[in-house]
């Protein structure tokens, strides 16, 4: 009797052991099984974010140096100076928009025939060869605010490129008036192209800008 008690003791203790390493098993599986854990929900959102990182990005830009609203002179015009910003950042290929025929040095002959232009609904020429968009995902459309519009020139731009599908992301310089009309007409120019959300400064501030356009960059995933 004394053997067969120890006999059923330890095959008592056997079959507890085997149930522990049973339990074991499927608690591991049911572990594996669970959703990521939140952490790992934030950095795949981190991920998405920066998804235009890895686009292929145009910053193409109107700027004008010379005598600007506020009597300044600049050897580099404001909105140039936001584009490098912007090429700095991202490494985006730059486009200058050289108008055939310069535009005169001092602010008001300037300002004048802007508004003439406007008037007439011009298109000037433009004097370099336009890029090929079609390499592009990304396409940065910089420009200074001239009588609440962008320049007439920027049509001529838009007109002769095909934006169709493309993220399209405008950026301003101005005196005061933010975007002014600028983006009802870009949005009218581009009518399937996908916006993201722009950038405005006042030009005065353009010379000390990079850590506003940092940020603006970094809430738009680039």
């Amino acid at each position: 009797m004394k053997k067969n008690g120890i006999i059923a003791a330890f095959i008592i203790v056997i079959l507890g052991v085997m149930g522990w390493n049973v339990y074991q098993h499927n608690q591991s599986s049911e572990q594996s099984a669970q959703p990521k854990s939140s952490s790992s929900k934030k950095q795949s959102a981190k991920v998405d974010r920066n998804t235009n990182k890895k686009d292929k990005i145009l910053i193409v830009y109107f700027s004008r140096a010379g005598q600007n609203y506020g009597g300044s002179n600049l050897k580099i015009g404001n909105t140039h100076r936001i584009a490098n910003y912007i090429a700095a950042r991202t490494g985006g290929d730059k486009y200058e928009i050289v108008p055939a025929k310069k535009y005169p040095t001092t602010y008001q002959a300037t300002a004048d025939q802007a508004e003439k232009e406007q008037q007439n609904n011009a298109r000037p020429k433009i004097k370099n060869a336009l890029p090929d968009v079609s390499k592009y995902q990304t396409i940065f459309i910089g420009y200074p605010i001239w009588w609440n519009e962008s320049p007439m020139i920027v049509r001529t731009f838009l007109e002769h490129v095909d934006l169709k599908d493309k993220q399209v992301v405008p950026f301003v310089t101005h005196g005061g008036s933010g975007f002014g009309d600028s983006l009802a007409i870009l949005k009218r120019e581009c009518p399937k192209a996908k916006f993201l959300k722009g950038f405005q400064i006042n030009g005065s501030q353009a010379s000390h800008a990079q850590g506003k356009v940092n940020s603006w960059l970094d809430s738009i995933g680039f």
